[in-house]
Parts: structure tokens; C-alpha cells; sequence
């Protein structure tokens, strides 16, 4: 071959050797090289179409939010100079530190931080041994479910309630009960009806997504009592911590808790920004070591720099004063789009203000539009932009066919500003369908 081609021996002995190395041929010494059996070809197609996942609940990745956006804070008043300093500052601190993996647990300041916070603001008191840090909120239940061991089993829900979670649920091969909300949140006495072997309970008792309410003490009682007596658990999704319009927040669950079977997540997603993805599981202290083996083996913290800048925002005071300015922001806000909506007369129009939700994601005005099950409408035009916010059904996030029916939602705020200088928000008129 090698006279043949007109080459070196040297050269067709490494081609040989590449394509034996690559399992293209198989070397049989004195016998010769012979090319290697492959497996048959395959009939599956070759590449797949890049389908974003859960479209159906999620404005496209990446993309500007829209007005009415679920789950976006408001970015026009974050101190984004104070945020990239610190920012770089920390990821400063990340490339010259050491070289050595970090604790999968979280950074220990970041750590110790938020259990200072959720003392504070939460009435929550833990160590930072009890707090992990996660890829937020659905890095949490990821966690929590496989450090519980739940999977194949029964669990609560809240109906309406957060799609991911049900979707979260679903994957680990758990089985679903639906259980109905009131103005006082659960209905403890109805789900242990429904599913006396469930394992697992998710709840909002902070403030119900999306309906608003805080759970009463009155339920939240008898959830810790079934919990302690059928050995289940319960796990508190905390994902507005104390931002709320008036008053205190209600203090978290777990801070009732003293028989260790609560679980309290929280995230930064709703409060700085979702582009963190950042959360936190505060578990009880008899699960501190397996949640940590959880964590080095299947679920380790974000990248450091993240964590670090996340911690001296906490530590300097920078988040709470965040907080505070954002509330009064959030509230003036609402208040204009309250103002607008009420000049609308229409049947198909039914505005509920509980004073509770705020912000981009929870405005907490329930808007009866038609029947649930039906396209998105137009409800509001935004000043001079003339664009068209559409106001998604609760369908999505409830599951009892009547609230289906009854039920639209929209969670969000207007650019205050803006709509002044249009001449306020201009409604459009809403016709029965």
C-alpha cells in the first residue's frame, strides 16, 4: 500500500494504528488488520428540533419579558451599579481563591447570611448547617425529593398551585391530590380525606400562588399536627419571602414547626432577579446530613462568584433596603392599574384586590375573563405603545373543572410612568363572549 500510494511504511503502519485506536479496524497480527463490525444502522433520526421546554406556561427564554409577565420582578429601579460592582468584586475573590472544589452545601457565608435573614424577616430560626444552597426554586424540590426518598409516593397540592411543581411532581413518579383553597388557604380537613397516605405536602402559606391569601393559623395547625402523626412531610415554598404590600408577611411555617417536618424553600428569582437562579433549602437538623450527601453526589451549588456576590448583598444591608423600595414601588404601581381597571364596565370584567401579591408576577387581582378554559384577551393598552397585554387563563394551574371555568389570572404591574405620560392606562373594552 505503501508503494501504492507513494508514501512511507512509517506513514501507512500510524494510519493503521489511528484506525484500529478509533475501533475502525481490528489488528490480528500475522493475520492482517480487518475492519471492525459496527452495529446496525439505526432508524432513529439523527438530529432533534430544539423545542424550549413546558412552552405552553412559559414566554420564550431569553426574550424581553412582556407586561403581564408571570414570575419577573421589575428591573427599572434595581441598583445595577451597586449590583455589578459587587458582582465583580466577587467573582475577583472566586478566580484568585484556591483552587479545590467548593462545599457542595453552598458558600458558607452565603449560608450563614440567609439564616440570619430568615430569622429576621421570617421568624425562622436554623443554622447555616441547615441551609443548602440551590439552582433555585426548582433545584430545590429537586433536591427535597430525593433527600426525602418520596418518589413513588402520594403528595399534596394546592389547587390552583404552581404548574412546576406539579410538573416537578410528575417526573419523580408521584402521585398528585389536588386539594381545594379558601380564603384561609388549604383545605387541611379535605386533603387528609382525599389522600390519607400521602407522604408529602406543598403548600404557600405565605401567600397562595396565584390566588393571594395567607394561610390561617387555624390550618396551619392541623397541617403540622397530620404531618407529626402520619410521619409526612411538609414543604414550604416561601417564593415571595416578605414582600408583601401591607404590613408584615405572615411568619414562615416552619417557625411553627417543632416536630422537624418541615422543609422552608425560598429563592432570589422573584426579589433580584430570575437570571440568578438561586434558592435555598432550610431543612430540619436530624436531615442535614443526608440532604449534604444529596448535595456532593446529585445536586451541588451554583457557581461561587454568584453565591458571594448574593452574600455581601445580604450582608451590607443592600437587599433589605432593595426590598423596602421595591414595595412602595410595587404598591403605587398596582394602585394605577386598579384606577384604570375600574373604568372598565363590562360583565366579562371582575377585579379582586386582596392587597397581598405585588409585582410584575403577583398583582393578586383576580380577573373573571370569560370562561378559564379559553384564549388569552386583550385587556389593556400601555400607554403609547399601543401593544396589547394578554391576560392568561388559570387554567394552566388549576385542576377542579369549576375554578377552571370561573377563573382568569394576571400577575403583573405597569411602567407608572409611562402610562402618565400616555394619559394613564387606557382600557379596551371587554365584550362577553
Amino acid at each position: 500500500m505503501a508503494a501504492q500510494l507513494g508514501v512511507s511504511h512509517g506513514t501507512v503502519r500510524v494510519a493503521y494504528q489511528r484506525l484500529i485506536d478509533e475501533q475502525f479496524a481490528v489488528g490480528a497480527g500475522a493475520a492482517g488488520t480487518r475492519v471492525a463490525e459496527g452495529p446496525s444502522p439505526s432508524s432513529a433520526p439523527l438530529w432533534s428540533s430544539d423545542v424550549p421546554p413546558l412552552p405552553e406556561l412559559f414566554h420564550p427564554y431569553g426574550t424581553p419579558p412582556l407586561p403581564f409577565q408571570m414570575g419577573v420582578p421589575w428591573q427599572d429601579a434595581f441598583p445595577f451599579k451597586l449590583w455589578s460592582r459587587v458582582f465583580a468584586r466577587a467573582a475577583r475573590r472566586a478566580a484568585t481563591a484556591p483552587v479545590s472544589y467548593p462545599d457542595p452545601r453552598g458558600d458558607p457565608q452565603l449560608r450563614k447570611e440567609i439564616a440570619a435573614y430568615v430569622g429576621i424577616a421570617r421568624g425562622l430560626r436554623c443554622s447555616p448547617a441547615q441551609v443548602f444552597i440551590t439552582a433555585g426554586y426548582a433545584g430545590a424540590i429537586g433536591l427535597a425529593v430525593r433527600a426525602l426518598q418520596v418518589e413513588g409516593s402520594r403528595a399534596l397540592i394546592e389547587d390552583p398551585s404552581f404548574p412546576i411543581t406539579r410538573k416537578a411532581l410528575d417526573l419523580a413518579g408521584i402521585t398528585v391530590t389536588t386539594v381545594p383553597v379558601d380564603a384561609e388557604g388549604l383545605d387541611v380537613a379535605s386533603g387528609i380525606r382525599s389522600a390519607q397516605d400521602a407522604a408529602l405536602a406543598i403548600v404557600t402559606p405565605g401567600q397562595h400562588a396565584p390566588l393571594g391569601m395567607t394561610m390561617s393559623l387555624t390550618r396551619r395547625l392541623p397541617l403540622l399536627a397530620w404531618a407529626r402523626r402520619s410521619d409526612a412531610w411538609i414543604i414550604e415554598d416561601d417564593y415571595l419571602s416578605e414582600l408583601q404590600l401591607t404590613g408584615r408577611a405572615a411568619p414562615a411555617l416552619a417557625s411553627l414547626d417543632h416536630g422537624g417536618r418541615v422543609l422552608h424553600i425560598g429563592s432570589f428569582s422573584k426579589t433580584i432577579s430570575p437570571v440568578l437562579r438561586l434558592g435555598f433549602v432550610v431543612a430540619p437538623i436530624e436531615l442535614t446530613g443526608r440532604f449534604g450527601d444529596v448535595c456532593a453526589c446529585l445536586a451541588p451549588a451554583p457557581a461561587l462568584a454568584l453565591q458571594g456576590a448574593v452574600a455581601e448583598f445580604l450582608r451590607e444591608g443592600h437587599y433589605i433596603r432593595h426590598l423596602r423600595r421595591m414595595k412602595r414601588l410595587y404598591a403605587s404601581r398596582r394602585q394605577a392599574l386598579l384606577e384604570s381597571l375600574a373604568q372598565v364596565r363590562s360583565e366579562s370584567l371582575k377585579v379582586e384586590a386582596s392587597h397581598r401579591w405585588l409585582g410584575r408576577h403577583c398583582l393578586d387581582n383576580r380577573l373573571s375573563v370569560g370562561r378559564g378554559d379559553r384564549p388569552p384577551r386583550p385587556l389593556v393598552r400601555l400607554g403609547s405603545v399601543a401593544s396589547l397585554s394578554m391576560v392568561r387563563p388559570i387554567t394552566p394551574v388549576a385542576r377542579a373543572p369549576a375554578r377552571r371555568d370561573q377563573l382568569g389570572c394576571a400577575y403583573a404591574y405597569i411602567v407608572l410612568q409611562t402610562a402618565r405620560r400616555s394619559g394613564a392606562i387606557a382600557p379596551l373594552a371587554l365584550s362577553d363572549p
